[in-house]
Order: C-alpha cells, then sequence, then structure tokens
C-alpha cells in the first residue's frame, strides 16, 4: 500500500501472533456475506478463533440471510470487533452439520461464552447453522496515525 506510506522505511509486519490474540478475544464479530444479487450484508455475530487450525467458527439461523448468501457463495470476511486494532479474515465457510468436528466447536463455544449464552447453549447451537471459516488472507492494521504505515500487514493461508 505505497500510497497509503505502507511498507517504506521503518515498516515491519506485525507477528501472526498480533492478528491472533485480537481474533481469540473478541467477544464479537464483524461478519459479511454476499447475496446472490450481489448485495453486501454485514452483521456482528458471536464466534470463536482456533488458533492452532487458523479456523473461525460461527453460526447463525439455519434460514437466516448469512446462511442463505453461504449456501449459494461460501466466500466471507470477518473482523474482530476493535477498529483501531483490526483484524480483517478473508475466508471460505463450510457448514458443520455432526460429529466430532462440531462436537469440538460447540464445546470451545461454550467454553468462551459460558452462561452468558444461556442456560442450554450447546443444545442451543446443534439446532443452528455451524461454520468452521478456513482464511484464504487476514490483514493487520492499526489504525493510528503514528502506527498505521509502520506496521499494517498481510497474511496468506494455503
Amino acid at each position: 500500500m505505497p500510497e497509503y506510506g505502507v511498507g517504506g522505511d521503518g515498516w515491519q509486519a506485525l507477528p501472526w501472533s498480533w492478528a491472533a490474540e485480537r481474533l481469540f478475544r473478541s467477544r464479537s464479530y464483524w461478519l459479511a456475506t454476499v447475496t446472490p444479487q450481489g448485495q453486501p450484508h454485514s452483521l456482528p455475530v458471536w464466534g470463536v478463533w482456533h488458533d492452532d487450525e487458523h479456523r473461525f467458527m460461527f453460526s447463525c439461523a439455519r434460514t437466516s440471510t448469512k446462511a442463505r448468501n453461504l449456501a449459494a457463495n461460501p466466500r466471507l470476511t470477518l473482523t474482530n470487533d476493535d477498529s483501531v486494532e483490526c483484524v480483517s479474515v478473508q475466508g471460505i465457510a463450510s457448514r458443520v452439520t455432526d460429529g466430532p468436528r462440531l462436537d469440538e466447536w460447540v464445546d470451545r463455544y461454550v467454553a468462551k461464552y459460558g452462561t452468558e449464552g444461556g442456560d442450554d447453549l450447546g443444545t442451543f447451537l446443534r439446532g443452528t447453522a455451524v461454520f468452521d471459516v478456513a482464511p484464504t488472507v487476514a490483514f493487520g492494521i492499526i489504525e493510528r496515525p503514528e502506527e498505521f504505515a509502520g506496521s499494517t500487514t498481510r497474511w496468506r493461508f494455503t
């Protein structure tokens, strides 16, 4: 981003651990999908970042706009809940329907949100559309003038 001064003298990439910490600790995440007509759709969701796997999980109603959009086009963007130290992740969502993978995600989600999500959060989640997101690219941006140009970073996932 040379037009913003990024990549010049003094620039130093942020370590991935910086991004992972912000993804892990976020309570809410902004999630953007696109309708089949090309209309962007963005709303906050609760979710879980698991850094050992570089994966994100969230859920929504099975008939929600998000679920319908992802059925037609699994690409999405998600961001943490901090617009000053922001991590933006582009990825591909896949539906998790049952088995050990669903159990792992439900356990992580319940551990994160606890009773904040209700007394039987695990059962509730199993009745929703649960998505596992594999990132393709992520961006880390610190929106403080003295840090923006010297730290903005892109990570690619394979």
